[in-house]
């Protein structure tokens, strides 16, 4: 009888969908969507995961990798049994989803308003939910317990970024309000870089560190990582229109530009200041305009676009010097410096370029640009409000049970001292001593 009932179709089952009233799912957009969900896997694993791993220490680059994976196998059975729901399910006072596709159950052969199956649209909405949880533990590298990381993980995707999704893009009171954000600059880089902010705070700083910048232990990895990104920043922004249209292909272009522009002017900011340009200077630069651009990549021109990445650039690295040098936050990857601020920067340029004199889509009838930025402001300062009310105790709840960071000698690494037996010039080959021979 379950064998029956498994090999039989929704719409042929007692009660079921009725086929014919149901609009076929377009395949062109499907396969679209797909695609950019397996680009935004891309972007998260190993993307985001090789830059952090080469950002760091050599002794960090397993824990990063293994952490990471981790998180994003949870998140994503997570996302699977509740936390599609939760952000995406029918909404009822705005604030969260009901509990109608509670395990995927009743999802619909169309995704109301789209031309995609609704399971490509979840598909697409795990890996998203995947590289916000990824981003956050970015600012622990190689201080946090391995089981304390990904508890903290699990949650926060489920109790943070759910009800942030929710509230702007499932239907949720933020929406309703009249707050764009087209690709995730409020919604998922804006809450990573507050949740990130405040686990660094209470997690505490690096031993040994000092406020500087720790050079990268591999900037082949960090580069390697950071390619990656720009082929995700496609999928993460052209993905986000649903179909394989003009528009998509718009949204693209605007993310590339964006992110090109912010790298070449971090690289002018570190030339002017420092007298140098490094990899790690173009990777923040890329990183903070891919964060700047995504709320508005669908809603906005190349110029302004351009004009995003442009001003980014300077708003991150500004931040990231005294957030690491006044206040000596040990943001480990700086994701509230990148993605914060980026995403705070480019939500609020949204109620300026998105005007039809800038060649950008308009304002909604009846508005404008100050009704827009206040509509802006309310956005950032509610997601911001929850992210560190949730941070807090998601962080200091787990903590009773596991402690969150690693002993000191995990951290810094064991260094066995093995005293020389004979002086060895620089350059010679160590040769142990030899047993005498008997006369």
């Amino acid at each position: 009888m379950v064998a029956a009932l498994l090999e039989t179709p929704a719409w042929a089952m007692p009660g079921g969908l009725d086929i014919a009233a149901v609009d076929p799912a377009n395949a062109g957009d499907t396969a679209f969507v797909l695609i950019a969900a397996a680009l935004v896997m891309l972007f998260a694993l190993p993307g985001v995961l090789l830059m952090q791993a080469g950002r760091g220490t050599a002794r960090a680059s397993q824990p990063v990798f293994l952490q990471g994976a981790a998180i994003a196998a949870l998140v994503s059975l997570l996302w699977v049994v509740v936390g599609y729901t939760l952000a995406f399910g029918d909404s009822g006072g705005g604030v969260i989803g009901g509990g109608n596709a509670w395990m995927l159950i009743a999802l619909g052969n169309v995704r109301f308003g789209t031309a995609i199956p609704e399971s490509a649209f979840v598909l697409f909405q795990i890996t998203g939910a995947m590289l916000a949880a990824i981003l956050v533990a970015g600012a622990w590298a190689g201080r946090a317990r391995f089981g304390w990381a990904l508890t903290f993980g699990g949650l926060w995707s489920l109790i943070v970024y759910a009800p942030v999704a929710h509230w702007v893009w499932g239907g949720g009171w933020l929406s309703n309000l009249g707050v764009l954000d087209f690709a995730g600059g409020i919604a998922l880089h804006f809450c990573v870089g507050i949740s990130a902010l405040v686990a660094a705070v209470i997690i505490g700083r690096r031993t040994g560190w000092t406020g500087a910048d720790i050079v990268p232990h591999n900037p082949q990895l960090l580069l390697a990582g950071a390619s990656m990104l720009f082929v995700g920043n496609f999928a993460l922004a052209g993905g986000w229109t649903l179909a394989a249209t003009d528009d998509a292909s718009s949204a693209i272009i605007n993310a590339h530009v964006g992110a090109c522009v912010s790298g070449l002017v971090w690289l002018l900011i570190e030339k002017l200041r420092t007298r140098q340009v490094t990899a790690l200077g173009f990777v923040c630069g890329l990183t903070a305009g891919i964060a700047a651009i995504a709320p508005a990549a669908g809603l906005v021109s190349p110029g302004g676009a351009i004009l995003i990445g442009l001003l980014a650039a300077p708003a991150c690295y500004f931040t990231l010097q005294f957030v690491t040098r006044t206040l000596m936050i040990d943001d480990s990857n700086h994701v509230f410096s990148l993605h914060g601020i980026g995403g705070l920067t480019g939500a609020l340029l949204v109620a300026v370029f998105m005007s039809a004199s800038f060649g950008g889509v308009g304002y909604p009838e009846g508005g404008g640009f100050g009704g827009q930025l206040l509509a802006q402001l309310i956005g950032l300062g509610a997601v911001a409000m929850w992210s560190i009310l949730g941070t807090l105790i998601i962080g200091y709840g787990i903590a009773t049970a596991i402690p969150m960071r690693v002993s000191k000698a995990e951290e810094i690494g064991d260094v066995i001292a093995v005293p020389p037996a004979i002086d060895v010039p620089v350059g010679a080959v160590a040769v142990p001593p030899q047993p005498e021979r008997p006369a």
